[in-house]
């Protein structure tokens, strides 16, 4: 019991764990911030990644349309239901897809 006592009065033993209380719980960049910050990085690197895949695709068929006057053509018919003037365009909506 003794020694538990002089154990308490370091100076240097308290003053350690004063630093170490604070820092976990009572700092700006405490335990619970951190983990909020490494969760919110993890998801802004998730949107990173589906960005930079979007974009490749995107590109892919940017270079493909402009390239391709039948993929342009196919494109625009279908996207923007557009029509040659002599031509009828019926559309057909899946019943299921609602």
């Amino acid at each position: 019991m003794r020694n538990i006592f002089n154990i308490a009065r370091n100076k240097y033993l308290i003053a350690t764990i004063a630093f170490v209380v604070w820092m976990l719980f009572f700092d700006r960049n405490d335990i619970t911030s951190q983990y909020k910050y490494q969760s919110h990085l993890k998801n802004l690197k998730e949107e990173k990644a589906f960005y930079i895949k979007e974009t490749a695709i995107v590109k892919k068929d940017l270079e493909e349309l402009t390239t391709n006057p039948l993929r342009l053509q196919k494109f625009a018919r279908e996207k923007y239901l557009m029509k040659k003037d002599n031509e009828d365009v019926f559309i057909i909506v899946d019943a299921s897809s609602k």
